[in-house]
This record gives C-alpha cells, structure tokens and sequence, in this order.
C-alpha cells in the first residue's frame, strides 16, 4: 500500500507514520513537511532510515510542488497545517492563507491525480466554543453534528478554526462535486512524545514537574477534558480509513478521543503522581481568554463504525510522555 501523509514531521504525522510502519511490512510511505514547524530531529530521523519511507521537504502553498508527489496513493491523509495559539495571534494572515491555500492545491491535485484513492483531512474542535458562546450550552458529550460557529472574525484566536470550517467544506463538497472517498476526523486532545513545548498543557505541565516549579502555576483548574493518547489516535485513524462504512457519500466526519473526562488540576495532581512528586501548593490562575469551560466529544460513532478503544491508559501515556520530556528538554 502506498500512503502519503502531509505534515510528516509533525505530531500526528510522526506518530502515524510510526504506526503504519510497525503494522504493515510491505507499506510504501511518502512523507511531505516544510519543517516550518515540524522538524528533523532523532525520533524522525528513525523513522526517515526506513527504506520504506520517502521524505519531501515542500511548500504545499506552490502550486508547482505538486509534480512531485507523483500519483497512486491508496490513502493520503492530509494534516499539514499552521497550528499553535502563538501562531494565531501573531500570524493569523498566514495561518490562514497556509492552511487554506494548501488544502485547495491538495484538492486539486487529489482530484485530477489521485482520485482513485481516498482523502482525509484532520479537521479540529476548536469551533466548538464559538457554538457554546452563541447558543449558551452544547450537549455533553458533543456529538459531530453540533453547529460549528466562528465568534469574532476580528479576534485572531480564530483564525485556525476559520481554516478547519472551511476545510471541512472544501473536502465534503470536492469529495462530492468529483466523487471520491473521503473522511473528516475531528482530534481531541491528542497527546503523548513529541507533542511540541510551550502553549501545550501536558508539555508545560512536564516541564513544570521537571523543574519542581512550586507553587505550581495553573490555568483553569476546573476547566474540563479528555486525553487520548496518540498511539491510540492514530490507530483510530488508521482503522476508520481503512473501514468500508466511510467510503460513501455523503462523506462521514468523526470524533477521534478518550471517555475519561478530568479537570486540569486533576490532571496535573495525576501527573504528579505517576512521577512521585508533587508541589506544596498550586497557584491557581484565571482561564485563559476563549478558553471552553468543558469538552467532552461524543466517539459513539468511531465505535460503531470500528472496534476501536483506548488501550493506553492515562496514567501510562502520562508516565510516558513526562520520561520522554525529560530526555527531551526544550531548547
């Protein structure tokens, strides 16, 4: 099978990368990056020796790139994206043009060179807030067909959420106009190695436990979440692309993430005590500005779709992703 995943240096993209690999012998695995972001660093470099792997550094925003992703593709999956709260408040002209600039290319080029295959693109929950705001409350756990609203078009924090709505468009209305396959998965709170550093709850909160920060700054205590650890999101990818349930039309968007919901000093406090220390007091600080008091995602229909469940616990993705921050310092 051969499998092209943007933004393969990334988060998700490593990870699932990572996954096909150990999975799948005979797999053949195109990985596009700019390393704007991503970079080439150990645990990537790994994964770049497979003679199985083939890496392109290219500009998804250049048109002319696209001769080099060749076709044949049984499944591209498409997460190259400009992510990242600092990026949007400084950036969000550019988070804008990238992220939208490079899925039409990626369209385009999927529907006259590949159309054979089947797309899917990592949409976000990020738009749920602007619905909590308009409509005062959203069903807990949220299931996908809940509005998805962008609250203040001069406010910058919007920006990645206007490109993951209008991405959302873009492919269920291309995948229908050229009648190709198609997913939509919407992430959850991903987390685990490799996750990226500042502006991340559990990097920050590692690199917090690592100093021994005390008292332990903490935003949102109360505030509320789900973690699903990445190996277990990227298999569900994996399986839901895979499954015959969502080759129709129209195409199928789908919740990706954990059940356990827990507040943030829960979180931190668990933490805390997969490591064996904790803080003699936490400072407990105002949310975050546009910060949703509470997200739960309703996954009734990854289940019925794929038998899928978690299989890494928190404590255990916690445990792991805090050794390999600590080898793994910032800088």
């Amino acid at each position: 099978m051969k499998i092209l995943i943007t933004g393969g240096a990334g988060f998700i993209g490593y990870h699932l990368a990572k996954h096909f690999l150990a999975i799948q012998e005979d797999v053949e695995l195109v990985l596009v990056d700019n390393l704007q972001r991503g970079k080439i660093d150990e645990d990537f470099q790994k994964i770049l020796d497979d003679t199985r792997v083939k890496f392109l550094p290219l500009d998804l925003t250049d048109a002319n790139s696209y001769k080099e992703l060749g076709n044949g593709y049984s499944h591209v999956y498409h997460l190259a994206a400009v992510n990242g709260t600092k990026a949007f408040y400084e950036m969000p002209h550019e988070v804008l043009r990238i992220n939208t600039l490079s899925l039409i290319y990626m369209l385009e080029w999927f529907r006259k060179e590949n159309i054979k295959g089947k797309f899917c693109f990592a949409a976000s929950n990020e738009a749920y807030a602007g619905g909590l705001s308009a409509f005062g409350m959203l069903p807990i756990p949220t299931p996908e067909n809940v509005p998805l609203v962008i609250e203040d078009t001069y406010n910058p924090r919007w920006s990645y959420a206007a490109t993951k709505i209008i991405g959302e468009l873009f492919v269920i209305h291309y995948a229908k106009m050229y009648n190709f396959r198609a997913l939509l998965v919407r992430p959850h709170n991903f987390y685990g190695p490799r996750a990226g550093y500042k502006g991340h709850v559990i990097p920050d909160f590692c690199e917090r436990i690592a100093a021994r920060t005390d008292p332990f700054p903490m935003y949102g205590a109360d505030n509320t979440r789900t973690f699903c650890y990445i190996e277990d999101a990227v298999r569900a990818i994996q399986m839901l692309m895979d499954c015959v349930k969502t080759d129709g039309q129209p195409i199928e968007t789908v919740h990706i993430g954990d059940f356990e919901e827990i507040t943030m000093k829960e979180l931190a406090e668990t933490m805390c005590e997969v490591v064996g220390w904790k803080p003699n007091s936490f400072d407990i600080q105002m949310n975050p500005p546009g910060s949703t008091k509470r997200r739960l995602a309703d996954v009734t229909k990854l289940q019925s779709m794929v038998d899928w469940k978690p299989e890494v616990s928190l404590r255990a993705g916690l445990k792991i992703t805090y050794d390999w921050y600590l080898a793994h310092p910032v800088g």
